[in-house]
């Protein structure tokens, strides 16, 4: 198994210009591509190929939530299906904890769709004649564990996931989202470093969505998971995520936190696709600082202090119970700044903006 020596230990998962183009001919568009910047529509045209992926590139770090999102075609599932190489790329690099993909063969590469890579899918993909438990345990069986082993951390897996009670009931006793959260519990009994979840709760209702994306955030920050979250909603992805890519055609248009998609966008799509979230709890302490020294009369000794990266929520919360300019501290615990009045309402301002 090929490890490439100079990968960072932060990063867990590495995509590097990576195309995939379906089609007999795919070697030629992609040429042609380099060359002429031939479009999709072109592409398809001369050389009835489709390209899914275009020239994407991203790094995932150790313990991030990483949402790849976009609108139906945009090539976010045929970019996921990558990592673990269901979908071989036309080009490019692919490297997950370390190790490239592309250079595994047939065993290597089962070992670590078995060990280090586990994935969640929409559908849930739960064996109907196998029982809650087993279900759970079957990334464990394919491994070799005794019965005793792989029960014991299905059940661990299913106490995570509040399943306790249903490990003997079949999977068409379960609610969709109490078989979503089977399909969460197999994932987490593999122990696997890396989870791809390929829009795992769009089924849902709103309710239960809204809850096992609480309940994945706090497990995936428990079990320090690095996870890759397809979705195409970008409610989702600003709820959970750590950073977010944006997809359109193929082509990754834009990377960064949820504030930085929001404040920031890199061009009219990503300005249309974000124009109708609020940015309240997206502005944060850092981007409405004003020098201390620019405080009449000095900070009272009894101003609250908060983090840089506390959320303008956060800090009208905090003052309207203080009445206090905020002192805001950076990563070394030192006075950055402070967040008066003024700046709240300037805030308060643009985060209600087209919202």
């Amino acid at each position: 198994m090929k490890d490439v020596a100079s990968h960072s230990a932060d990063i867990m998962v590495e995509l590097g210009n990576v195309w995939k183009i379906f089609g007999d001919r795919a070697d030629e568009a992609l040429s042609a591509i380099r060359r002429e910047g031939l479009t999709k529509a072109e592409v398809l045209k001369r050389f009835d190929c489709v390209v899914g992926v275009a020239d994407a590139s991203f790094q995932v770090r150790r313990g991030e939530i990483f949402c790849v999102m976009g609108l139906s075609g945009s090539g976010k599932s045929t970019l996921v299906r990558h990592i673990n190489r269901l979908l071989v790329p036309t080009a490019g690099k692919i490297v997950v904890a370390g190790q490239d993909i592309m250079s595994l063969g047939p065993a290597e590469l089962l070992k670590v769709r078995n060990s280090t890579i586990a994935m969640v899918f929409q559908d849930f993909g739960l064996m109907p004649h196998r029982t809650v438990r087993d279900n759970v345990a079957m990334p464990l069986e394919i491994r070799g564990l005794s019965q005793n082993a792989r029960w014991t951390a299905a059940q661990d897996a299913l106490d995570l996931v509040e399943l306790s009670a249903w490990g003997d009931k079949f999977a068409h006793e379960l609610s969709g989202g109490m078989q979503q959260r089977v399909g969460l519990a197999r994932a987490i009994a593999a122990d696997a470093d890396v989870l791809l979840m390929d829009e795992p709760f769009s089924a849902l209702d709103p309710l239960i969505r809204r809850q096992l994306q609480d309940q994945f955030v706090a497990l995936a920050s428990k079990m320090g998971k690095t996870t890759v979250f397809i979705t195409h909603d970008l409610d989702e992805a600003v709820r959970i995520g750590d950073r977010i890519a944006i997809m359109r055609d193929g082509v990754v248009v834009q990377t960064g936190t949820p504030e930085q998609i929001i404040m920031k966008p890199a061009d009219d799509y990503v300005s249309d696709f974000v124009s109708g979230i609020s940015r309240i709890g997206l502005i944060r302490a850092h981007s409405l600082l004003v020098p201390i020294e620019t405080i009449p009369g000095g900070l009272p000794a009894d101003a609250p202090h908060m983090s840089r990266d506390t959320t303008l929520k956060e800090l009208i919360h905090t003052s309207s119970q203080h009445n206090r300019p905020i002192v805001i501290d950076g990563a070394d615990g030192q006075p950055m700044g402070v967040v008066t009045h003024s700046e709240l309402l300037k805030g308060v301002i643009v985060g209600m903006a087209d919202a």
